[in-house]
């Protein structure tokens, strides 16, 4: 017979992991302090469940228990974080106007913008999220983000004033709150930063090539191998477990090689070269499938089609597999510049410029491309509140209050 009295304290310790916020800042010097460790569970198996998030405990951040279960629980844990709706979430700096769908006076006070929106699909308008973005985080551009585990991760980037920097924060959709993590230990911006087999990898940077992991088991950066040659101007993607960088520029001109990365044997390999040269796109991948969303294109194959598209956006894909390239369908009235994705169900919903210039207000688009059945969808006008929009998808606990 199953004892009640177990099942509801195991339910009970479930949530309470789920309320654990994730680590806090090592010392200076990247040593943590003594207080940053585990605590052994017997603390928690002799104190009692009503400990587990006592005074006591949340003196210690850094603490971690789940980390200390089994992997069955700590599987558990990562699948209630994902229950939910899968929702569209927007980040950036919305002052000074209204998303179409929010009331008059959305703003909670003038000097503090919502900082997160969230995209109601039934009702296709965006609602306020959040607006408690960390003083760190304004104001910084060309950072770099990913989702891991259902925590969006925004890292590194520069200031307004140039000065780029190391730092790393965490969104927490559970408790709808920000924390910061360890600093990476070079400062970087205009990298990209993905999500690989539950760790973290930011890759090169302005005139870098260097590459460093974030485990988030002990909230630790440290250099893995790096690229071939520093690149600008280029983009990645995980696809099944290992990394892909295309496009961009070296210090002796293009970049025509396709570069793959592999965690397992902290090695890069140049795979191919290619027939087309593209900087500034966004890359996905589902399944085996790499889909390159936007930047411009010049193709240099035999059979190239017409000059650089320089203001058009394109969706191609290539197969990790057979290395077959494919030119899908575009939407040749949308710019495929300084344009923010993300896959969500089953297309990749768009955030792009609208190239018309019938006024002086620029304004953003909101697009979905169905990756099954390669057509483009429009979902409306949506202002552009300067050049520092993410678009995003997690899981938002239900009967979220707005």
């Amino acid at each position: 017979m199953i004892n009640k009295t177990v099942v509801k304290d195991h339910d009970y310790f479930i949530e309470e992991m789920l309320k654990i916020k994730p680590p806090c800042l090592p010392q200076k010097g990247g040593k943590k302090s003594p207080q940053n460790r585990l605590i052994p569970l017997k603390y928690f198996n002799s104190r009692g469940k009503r400990s587990l998030l006592s005074s006591e405990n949340r003196e210690l951040p850094d603490a971690r228990p789940h980390l200390l279960l089994p992997s069955a629980l700590q599987q558990q844990l990562r699948e209630r974080r994902m229950r939910g709706t899968a929702t569209l979430v927007l980040l950036g700096d919305f002052m000074g106007a209204c998303p179409p769908g929010l009331p008059a006076g959305c703003h909670p006070a003038e000097d503090a913008p919502w900082a997160m929106l969230r995209y109601d699909e039934e009702a296709q308008r965006w609602l306020p999220l959040a607006n408690n973005l960390p003083a760190d985080l304004v104001s910084v551009r060309g950072y770099g983000s990913a989702t891991l585990d259902n925590y969006l991760f925004i890292v590194g980037g520069y200031r307004i004033t140039s000065q780029e920097i190391s730092a790393a924060h965490c969104y927490n959709p559970c408790l709808n709150e920000w924390s910061q993590l360890a600093s990476m230990n070079q400062k970087r911006s205009n990298f990209k930063l993905l999500a690989v087999s539950g760790k973290l990898y930011a890759i090169g940077g302005q005139s870098l090539s260097n590459v460093e992991c974030y485990n988030p088991e002990n909230d630790w950066w440290n250099f893995v191998a790096s690229m071939p040659n520093p690149l600008a101007e280029f983009s990645a993607c995980e696809c099944k477990g290992k990394i892909y960088v295309i496009g961009g520029y070296t210090a002796r001109g293009r970049n025509m090689s396709i570069l793959q990365y592999c965690p397992t044997s902290d090695s890069w390999t140049n795979l191919e070269l290619c027939d087309m040269h593209i900087r500034k796109q966004q890359m996905l991948s589902v399944e085996e499938t790499i889909y390159l969303v936007g930047g411009c294109i010049l193709d240099l194959g035999p059979n190239q089609r017409s000059g650089p598209s320089e203001d058009l956006l394109t969706v191609q894909s290539y197969n990790t597999t057979t290395k077959e390239w494919l030119y899908l369908n575009e939407n040749s009235s949308k710019s495929g510049l300084n344009l923010t994705c993300t896959l969500h169900n089953d297309g990749v919903y768009i955030l792009s410029r609208n190239i018309a210039l019938s006024s002086s207000l620029e304004q953003r688009l909101f697009l979905k491309y169905n990756i099954f059945t390669d057509s483009w969808e429009s979902l409306g006008r949506f202002p552009a509140f300067g050049q520092n929009i993410l678009i995003c998808s997690m899981y938002l606990p239900d009967g979220r209050e707005v």
